[in-house]
């Protein structure tokens, strides 16, 4: 009922930056949050920032990530700046409406791979 199709990853050296972004479509009433996990090879999956009218970043990314939104498009962006070989993860969109129905609907995106390598 929700989609999000992610784009933006890639292989990049470090300290380079990259841009995500994910735009959500189907039958979304309302936005409620949207946001970014990672999971790297081995790990669970963690947050990295989510969006839901305030702003919540993992300590490991802050000062470096940005997240943002553009409502009118039902989109999140996360640019990430100044890579490190520890951010290589797949990256994960997440969000949480409302559906026309009035229920709440949760989605997950397909995930992109973001590798950080010299």
């Amino acid at each position: 009922q929700v989609q999000l199709v992610e784009s933006g990853g890639g292989l990049v050296q470090p300290g380079g930056s990259l841009r995500l972004s994910c735009a959500a479509s189907g039958s979304i009433f309302s936005i409620y949050i949207m946001g970014w996990y990672r999971q790297a090879p081995g790990k669970e999956r963690e947050l990295v920032a989510t969006s839901d009218g305030s702003t919540n970043y993992a300590d490991s990314v802050k000062g470096r990530f940005t997240i943002s939104r553009d409502n009118a498009k039902n989109t999140v962006y996360l640019q990430m700046n100044s890579l490190k070989p520890e951010d290589t993860a797949i990256y994960y969109c997440y969000t949480g409406v409302t559906l026309y129905s009035g229920k709440y609907y949760r989605s997950w995106g397909q995930g992109t791979q973001v590798t950080v390598s010299s």
